[in-house]
């Protein structure tokens, strides 16, 4: 489940408890990404507050699919099982599509432009080049963008999603988060609320 100490659902109490059942999915089933915060409650509260309202919030303008897909790219760009078997299953529910959800993953791991929009494949450009080689990043990725159709908040989405994603894989990465026993593809559903974490 992961390299260093975790409290479990039923273990849990006081604060550390509460916010369990806040992120709770069925049977109180608690994403190990979440448990891997147990010692210290209040980096969970960050990592979900960050998260509901960088992926799951009705403010964003981009469709939730391809925020999704920015995230699986970036997680296969950091190689990162667990984010991508997540949020592979939360893409394949939104698209709601085996065939075209399958070909958007195999078009990622082959380094292919999956889709037609030439800006959601700027945008998986842009994701790359700031997850491989943040560095070098220019203001010009950043007009590329707007000159494919994107507006300057849709360019704020994609670049938090992408950072987003990047602290994500390291926690799960430098503290050996595995899958063990989650529910793989749960996500908050409620993207008005953005305090509703509740995992479905």
């Amino acid at each position: 489940m992961s390299w260093i100490k975790i409290i479990s659902f039923d273990e849990a109490t006081g604060k550390l408890k509460r916010l369990y059942e806040k992120v709770t999915g069925p049977n109180n089933n608690v994403d190990n990404i979440m448990m891997v915060y147990g010692l210290r409650p209040h980096t969970m509260t960050g990592h979900m507050s960050l998260y509901k309202n960088v992926l799951h919030n009705s403010n964003n303008t981009l469709p939730k699919w391809f925020l999704e897909t920015i995230g699986v790219h970036v997680s296969m760009l950091n190689k990162c099982d667990y984010c991508i078997d997540h949020h592979f299953q939360g893409l394949k529910r939104l698209v709601n599509d085996d065939e075209k959800s399958a070909k958007i993953k195999v078009d990622l791991q082959e380094g292919k432009a999956p889709f037609k929009e030439d800006k959601y494949n700027k945008a998986l450009q842009y994701a790359e080049k700031l997850t491989k080689d943040a560095s070098t990043m220019q203001e010009v990725d950043v007009i590329s963008l707007r000159t494919s159709g994107l507006t300057d908040g849709e360019i704020l989405e994609i670049n938090q999603v992408v950072s987003y994603f990047n602290y994500a894989n390291r926690t799960v990465l430098g503290l050996g988060v595995n899958t063990t026993g989650d529910i793989i593809g749960l996500s908050p559903n409620n993207s008005d609320d953005e305090n509703n974490w509740n995992h479905q």
